[in-house]
Formats: structure tokens, C-alpha cells, sequence
């Protein structure tokens, strides 16, 4: 059985990298899914001959365009810009704009692939995209990066809005990059509406937008958790970056009771042995999001260890919060992992392991929570942005936060229900990419073909 399986995922697969040269991320994430997957459409053959696979790994629209812009020095500079709406079956298309000089076309795909498993997860009418550009801000001055969002605005602004697709921040895209897309939008469109989320709270942003992503995948290692009857109480934790979502993922294990001892830019990572309290995080997010500086400044500080160049997952820990970017936990990291005695992961960045690293925590049967799951409380905090422009009527930070925590909840509700094994293990791979799946496809095929 488990044979004609491998060959039908193989075969699917085929047809998918053929379409798709060079997409090696988008590879990924799409056979991850189908091999969780296909089992459960050969039982429910109404998803096969509706080709529901074969359609969600076909975006609706790809749009490509230049951005033209001038520097400082009054150089012209040139950069793409992309927006890839990949599905739009159960609301408007929901996704980040990611701003860095390894922005390509595969890495989009793969993104806007998994958003819409996470967005169904959420339980909130959003669909999935994602989008961005080569351009870096790092090192440009706010002239700079103003210019160049305004031009990626006024291409950007043709294909978006509202009710249509509703873009947000990611990887470089913080609060002055989308303040300053979102008053371009506004001037070409003369119109004021939420079509960006991750705005400012004086003018149509949600309290606790910017810990959801922290906060959630926290919440979701609780969930976990307790599952085997633990709590997060006295753990030691792994964290790797230092920006927005590895923040907030510290501030929420320091508010369980958790000890947080590793943070990680790409220089390396610090190790601090003590744990990072609240005052040490502090000056994180001083140094981090005012200063720009490098995270082994704080070694320096604290007076702890800095490890150059390496990645935190060798450090001994009970749970493990991989929070910087893509395939950053190999094969060889997760099982120094299980063998330091790690046994809950919780993915704070989207698909941070690789398809081995991820075959290792399930061997092991540890709690292992994949991004699409843990991290969704960041687009689901933007769903909740989204409600409060529609209704013009802000909610408090208390209500916010409680409204995240039952999204969190309900996401790993679901995971138990569609990933629950027979020997009792959870494959929250298996559950999250099913539970995602079944409120698509059902959509998919109630609209028809289209």
C-alpha cells in the first residue's frame, strides 16, 4: 500500500516540478502536503476527480512587475516585485509582502502554497498569497525605502483590495514599510480602507498584531502540551532569530513561566544559560528594532556565550521555537535536538525544517507543532485587523489577545481531529494539512470549476 502511495505522490510530483523549474521551495512545501495527503483523497475519491490537488498547486495569478526607483546619490535602481494570489476559494487573498535579496519566485509559491492551509486553519474567510520583492532594506535610509515602496505601491495598488486581496508585513516588511505603502494606496486610490494589515494602531491597526506570531506559536506548544498532561511551566527553550516573532515568543514563555536561553541573527547566536528575563528582552527589541544591530551585542552585555556563525538547535533544551526563516533545522540538527533532550518544537517561521528534520521528530514521536499550525496566530491576528476596519470599531488588547488564544485553540482542535493515529501519537503534519484541506476543497467544489 504504502508503495502505490509513493508512486502516486511521485507521479504528482513529477507533473508539479515540470511546470514548476527550479522551484525548489515550492517542491517542497507541495509534496510535504500530498504525501499527507494523498491517503485521504484515495478515501474520499470526490477530491480526486474534481482535481482538487492539482488545482490548488496551480495559482490563480502570478503578477510580476518592475520597480523603478532612485536612491539617495539619484542613482536609478531596479527591482521585481511579485504578488502570487493562489487561492482565493474561501475569502479574499491573504498574505505577506516579504522584502529581501533571496525573494524569488519559488520561495512566493511555496509561501502562498502554505498560507492557504493556514488561513483555513485559522477558521477566519481568508485566502491565500504572499508577495514581496529582491529589494533589501537593510542599510537604506527611510528616503530610501520610502521611495522604493511607494513605486511598488503603484503597481502593487492595480491588483489588490479590501474585498480582494488584503496584503500584510513580513520578513522586512514592518510598520514604516507598510505606513508608507499604505499612503501611497490611499493616494491613487482616494480611499481609506484595510487593505493592508500590520498598520499602525492610530489609524486602523490591531493591539497585539505584532506578538500574534510569538504569542500564538506559544500558545500552541501549550496546547500541546497538554496533551501529556505538561505545561510549559520551568521548560528550557531553544528560540532562533532575533525579530519580531522570536521576540514575542520569548515575552510569552518568560509570561508561562518558561525559560528562554538562545536568540540567533545571521551571525550567529547567543547563549545565555541564565535565561532571558524581561529586562534582557528589553534591550533586544531596543537593539534590534531602533538600533539594527547584531544580536552578539548582547553577549557582550550580559556577559554570555556567542557562537558565530552557527544555528542554536545544539544547545540542550525541552522545546525548541525555530523562529528565523526557512530550512533552518536540518537533518543532523534535529536529531542533536531529540538526542539534547528536546521534545516539543513548535514552528514559529514558515517551514524552518527540512522534509528529513521533519521525518526525525515524527520517528521520535515528539511534539511537533509545523508552521502552517503554530504560526498561524499572526495571520489570524491580520483576520481579526481586518474585522475591526470593516466594522470600523477597535477592540482592546484583552480581547484581542483572548479572541488569538481560542483561534490557537480551535487550530490545534483540529489538528487532533484529522492526525490522531491509532496508537494514540499526534501527526500534526498528518492533522494540519488535512484540516486545512477539507475546508478548501469543499469550497473548490461547491463554486465548480472556475
Amino acid at each position: 500500500m504504502a508503495d502505490i502511495l509513493n508512486v502516486k505522490v511521485n507521479e504528482f510530483m513529477a507533473k508539479v516540478i515540470a511546470k514548476n523549474p527550479g522551484e525548489s521551495e515550492f517542491h517542497q512545501a507541495v509534496k510535504e502536503v500530498v504525501e499527507s495527503l494523498m491517503p485521504f483523497i484515495d478515501a474520499n475519491p470526490k477530491y480526486k476527480e474534481a482535481k482538487i490537488l492539482e488545482r490548488m498547486a496551480e495559482p490563480e495569478r502570478v503578477i510580476m512587475f518592475r520597480v523603478a526607483w532612485v536612491d539617495d546619490n539619484g542613482e536609478i535602481q531596479i527591482n521585481r516585485g511579485y504578488r502570487i494570489q493562489m487561492s482565493s476559494a474561501i475569502g479574499p487573498y491573504k498574505g505577506g509582502l516579504r522584502l529581501h535579496p533571496t525573494v524569488n519566485l519559488g520561495i512566493l509559491k511555496f509561501l502562498a502554497f502554505e498560507q492557504v492551509l493556514k488561513n483555513s486553519l485559522t477558521t477566519l474567510p481568508m485566502g491565500g498569497a504572499k508577495g514581496g520583492s529582491d529589494f533589501d532594506p537593510k542599510g537604506k535610509s527611510d528616503n530610501e525605502i520610502m521611495r522604493f515602496c511607494q513605486a511598488f505601491m503603484t503597481e502593487l495598488s492595480k491588483h489588490i483590495g479590501a474585498d480582494t486581496d488584503v496584503p500584510a508585513g513580513d520578513i522586512g516588511t514592518g510598520g514604516r514599510e507598510i505606513g508608507y505603502m499604505f499612503g501611497q494606496y490611499k493616494k491613487l486610490r482616494n480611499e481609506f480602507v484595510g487593505v493592508l494589515t500590520g498598520k499602525a494602531l492610530e489609524w486602523g491597526g490591531s493591539l497585539i498584531r505584532p506578538e500574534a506570531t510569538g504569542y500564538g506559536s506559544v500558545y500552541f506548544a501549550q496546547e500541546m502540551l497538554a496533551t501529556r498532561g505538561d505545561s510549559l511551566k520551568g521548560k528550557v527553550c531553544t528560540v532562533s532569530g532575533s525579530g519580531n516573532v522570536a521576540q514575542y515568543t520569548v515575552e510569552k514563555l518568560i509570561q508561562l513561566g518558561a525559560k528562554a536561553v538562545t536568540l540567533s541573527d545571521s551571525s550567529g547566536y547567543i547563549y545565555d544559560p541564565a535565561g532571558i528575563d524581561t529586562e534582557k528582552l528589553a534591550w533586544v527589541m531596543e537593539l534590534k528594532n531602533i538600533r539594527r544591530g547584531r544580536i552578539s551585542e548582547y553577549a557582550d552585555k550580559f556577559g554570555c556565550e556567542f557562537v558565530p556563525g552557527k544555528t542554536p538547535w545544539g544547545v540542550k533544551c525541552d522545546c525548541a521555537f525555530p523562529s528565523a526563516t526557512q530550512n533552518e533545522v536540518n537533518e543532523d540538527d534535529a536529531k542533536e535536538l531529540i538526542k539534547n533532550g528536546c521534545f516539543v518544537v513548535s514552528e514559529g517561521a514558515n517551514m524552518p525544517s527540512t522534509p528529513d528534520a521533519i521525518e526525525v521528530y515524527l520517528k521520535a514521536k515528539i511534539l511537533y507543532g509545523p508552521g502552517k499550525a503554530a504560526n498561524a496566530g499572526g495571520v489570524a491576528t491580520s483576520g481579526l485587523e481586518m474585522t475591526q476596519n470593516s466594522m470600523r470599531l477597535p477592540w482592546t488588547r484583552e480581547e484581542v489577545d483572548a479572541r488569538l488564544h481560542q483561534i490557537m485553540i480551535s487550530i490545534h482542535q483540529t489538528c487532533v481531529k484529522y492526525g490522531t493515529e491509532k496508537d494514540g501519537f499526534i501527526n500534526y503534519v498528518k492533522g494540519a494539512n488535512i484540516g486545512g484541506f477539507i475546508k478548501v476543497a469543499d469550497a473548490m467544489i461547491a463554486q465548480g470549476v472556475v
